[in-house]
């Protein structure tokens, strides 16, 4: 079977269904226990979230979710957010 416990359905590039597909492979992953694997699905994931971007947000990137990404880290970080 390869990496993972089960098949999984083939998402589309662009699309949220590929963002599903690798989210459910990093369970998959996780639940295995194995950590290289985990980071390869997050990487997955990464790109795959990169590809819905850059298909439904024209002139946008992930440079652009990692601004906010970093707006909520600082809210956390000062207590603003639990």
């Amino acid at each position: 079977m390869g990496y993972h416990t089960r098949e999984f359905e083939k998402g589309e590039y662009g699309e949220v269904s590929k963002i599903k597909e690798e989210f459910e492979e990093f369970l998959d992953a996780y639940g295995q226990g194995a950590k290289l694997l985990i980071l390869c699905e997050l990487a997955d994931m990464y790109g795959a979230m990169s590809g819905y971007v850059e298909k439904h947000f024209p002139g946008m990137t992930m440079a652009d979710i990692e601004v906010m990404a970093k707006m909520t880290t600082s809210a956390f970080k000062e207590g603003k957010r639990k």
